[in-house]
């Protein structure tokens, strides 16, 4: 594993600790190579500073023709989001850590996949991700020989921007960032070629659509999978599945993204992409389906409570090629 010398950790623990006695969020500076043990259920899990992450980030906005950074007062830099207001970049934006989880038995010598999350709006990896959404339980729960990466986004904000993932071929570089922590961890080899699902739950629809279409990592991606995540950029994302007829695409949805549900079977159809409805056998290349949930549902709790109990557990259970999925069914 990659270490600095011991004055850097020195002071990396120092600063933490200043930032926790204070009241701060423990925002980890840019640059810093040290990884944090994170307790997620049965799985070794950190928190680790990426180079590659998606904030900082100091670029324009895709279309708009304005900076990210759009705000300064005081000395400080913010960003205005739609539906939140005024963020500061420090500490809604500087917060570069990732979170990486491997499964008890999880094997890179055997088929494996590596589960790239984007988490929704006014979350953070340890209380959201790992806590309440417990999704790197949700993935070693499934029987998908599988790693998890989720990297931090807009942290605890209603903001859904992408960063970094604007940039052409910024998933690729991160995809390989990530490959290379999880081998300096684990002290295992292969992160590097094993193929990528892409899973987004609602904000996180933003940063998926952007990677998928221009992040240059085209040739890894396996799959699909949106978690009441079609709130925006419909068109785009029919586009993305359109171009890509060998991946698996699954959209599950409650009444809050229905609508928008219903106008991607369109375009899909449009563009001669055949859907499905409910939930498959098997995820199997080429597989498009949208899964209902029942109106009782709510968007809040849809990571833990969709159309099944831990829905993302019982989604990538059905991958093909997973141990509890088809070729290799524990039953």
């Amino acid at each position: 594993m990659r270490r600095g010398t011991g004055v850097a950790r020195w002071l990396s623990l120092a600063g933490w600790i200043v930032c926790a006695l204070a009241g701060a969020p423990d925002v980890i500076a840019a640059g810093n190579g040290a990884a944090r043990p994170l307790s997620c259920g049965n799985t070794r899990s950190w928190l680790v500073p990426f180079a590659t992450a998606p904030f900082p980030y100091d670029g324009p906005i895709p279309g708009k023709g304005v900076p990210f950074l759009d705000r300064e007062e005081d000395g400080r830099r913010g960003h205005t989001s739609p539906r939140g207001g005024v963020y500061w970049e420090n500490p809604t934006y500087s917060d570069n850590r990732v979170l990486l989880s491997v499964p008890a038995g999880f094997d890179p010598g055997r088929p494996a996949a590596m589960v790239l999350y984007f988490h929704g709006n006014s979350a953070t990896l340890e209380r959201d991700v790992c806590r309440k959404q417990r999704v790197p339980q949700q993935v070693a729960a499934s029987g998908l020989n599988a790693v998890l990466v989720a990297p931090q986004l807009a942290r605890d904000a209603l903001d859904s921007s992408a960063g970094r993932f604007w940039e052409a071929n910024a998933l690729r570089s991160f995809l390989d960032e990530a490959a290379a922590r999880l081998g300096e961890l684990t002290g295992q080899s292969g992160y590097r070629s094993i193929p990528v699902i892409v899973v987004a739950y609602s904000g996180g629809y933003l940063p998926a659509v952007y990677g998928l279409e221009i992040g240059g990592a085209g040739e890894r991606i396996q799959g699909l999978v949106l978690m009441d995540a079609l709130f925006g950029e419909v068109e785009r994302f029919a586009e993305v599945v359109a171009a890509k007829r060998s991946i698996f695409v699954a959209s599950a949805f409650s009444g809050s993204s229905k609508g928008q549900n219903a106008q991607f079977r369109r375009m899909l159809s449009e563009r001669g992409v055949e859907t499905g409805a409910g939930l498959p056998d098997a995820f199997r290349p080429g597989t498009v389906t949208l899964i209902p949930s029942a109106s009782s549902v709510g968007h809040a709790d849809f990571m833990t409570r969709a159309f099944a109990a831990d829905p993302l557990t019982v989604i990538l259970g059905r991958v093909e090629g997973s141990a509890s999925g088809p070729r290799g069914r524990r039953r």
